[in-house]
């Protein structure tokens, strides 16, 4: 387990022959010194162990949070097209629903005139269709007027508009205009699903009236909700698509689901982060939208440098190591690390290092960090 910045250090006899209390070390976040000099009695009692990294193919993690997702086409609002009053409904949130069922019954007048209207429009088609072939055959006897021909099937065209529009209209509420007739009026008409899923909102109670832009409901399809995970910048570049992961609900986390990446976002946000969409790979009725995910993903990188975790100091969220660069000398350098195996880093490839050739510090590194804060005092 990596030590941090706070520890007490060993008594200050082991960098000097004279005996002096021991202190709590802190440094600058930037030393103004980069070398650190023992002398043979200090390098004895502080067993500075040195190695250099081993070079390995590594399986590194990438720890991930997001949330349980649907895409706006599973997302799902119920309104309906000519306002009404709501007469029924059984509907409950998280109440399942098919599609094609009937999910609540509008009542309103406005659909029994719809209705009206195009009976009687198709009523007085029957008759304007006899006309136009009467109107025809005296138009071609020369009995009467090809004006009068001509006025009566405009009117008979115009007609067929009106039925047309009409028939669309029925349709829009549920009603099917082939099969309504004088016995089939009625002042309810349907709500039926859209698709296969479950309610998520009711946004109405029974006798009150909604306008066309009030959404009663709101469904969601649960075959297709994915997961949404929020990855930061340094890793994003490891992630593809058709990378596959494990996540798990944040107070679920020892049964976990498989998804397979199917998206990421091409932008990064101000949090220095940006989204990777993931499909389930095996369908579940335990997961809601909002349901808040933890994750990670298993990234196979090729030969790196690895060190053991000992060999790495911290402090403020940086991360440094001690390279050896002569008879018990030692340079601090800035380093990126990921996880590797338990007790294992990787040393993530720097400009200007050759890790294959760097001899570093491997064990007791915090003295050496003591040692160049007491050096900056002096």
């Amino acid at each position: 387990m990596i030590k941090h910045i706070g520890i007490v250090f060993v008594a200050l006899a082991l960098f000097s022959c004279k005996s002096k209390p021991a202190e709590v070390v802190k440094i600058d976040s930037t030393p103004a010194d980069e070398m650190v000099q023992l002398t043979p009695e200090q390098a004895k009692n502080a067993a500075i162990e040195t190695a250099k990294p081993v070079f390995q193919a590594v399986v590194t993690s990438i720890k991930v949070n997001g949330m349980v997702d649907v895409p706006p086409q599973s997302l799902i609002s119920v309104s309906f097209p000519l306002g009404g009053y709501l007469k029924q409904s059984h509907l409950l949130p998280g109440t399942s629903v098919r599609k094609g069922e009937v999910i609540a019954v509008m009542e309103d007048q406005s659909y029994v005139q719809l209705q009206q209207d195009f009976l009687m429009a198709k009523a007085r088609m029957d008759y304007l269709q006899v006309d136009v072939e009467r109107q025809k055959s005296l138009s071609e006897q020369d009995a009467t007027s090809k004006k009068s021909y001509q006025q009566v099937l405009s009117e008979f065209r115009t007609q067929q508009v009106l039925i047309k529009a009409l028939e669309e209209k029925l349709r829009i509420i549920g009603i099917n205009p082939e099969q309504l007739n004088v016995n089939a009026i009625s002042r309810t008409v349907p709500v039926r699903s859209p698709i296969n899923g479950y309610v998520t909102k009711i946004n109405v109670n029974v006798g009150k009236y909604v306008n066309p832009a009030d959404v009663l409901f709101e469904l969601v399809d649960p075959d297709d909700i994915h997961a949404a995970l929020t990855v930061f910048e340094k890793d994003f570049s490891f992630i593809r698509k058709g990378m596959e992961a494990k996540v798990a609900l944040a107070d679920q986390p020892e049964k976990q689901y498989p998804v397979e990446v199917i998206l990421t976002t091409r932008n990064i946000d101000a949090n220095r982060s940006g989204l990777v969409h993931c499909h389930f790979e095996q369908k579940t009725n335990d997961l809601l939208p909002g349901m808040f995910l933890t994750g990670e993903f298993q990234i196979r990188q090729p030969e790196a440098a690895v060190v053991a975790e000992d060999a790495v100091v911290r402090f403020e969220g940086k991360e440094y190591v001690f390279a050896l660069t002569g008879k018990d000398q030692y340079q601090i350098l800035p380093v990126s690390t990921a996880p590797a195996a338990k007790g294992k880093l990787v040393l993530k490839a720097q400009e200007g290092i050759d890790w294959k050739n760097t001899e570093l510090a491997v064990k007791n590194t915090y003295i050496l960090l003591g040692k160049l804060k007491n050096k900056m005092e002096d």
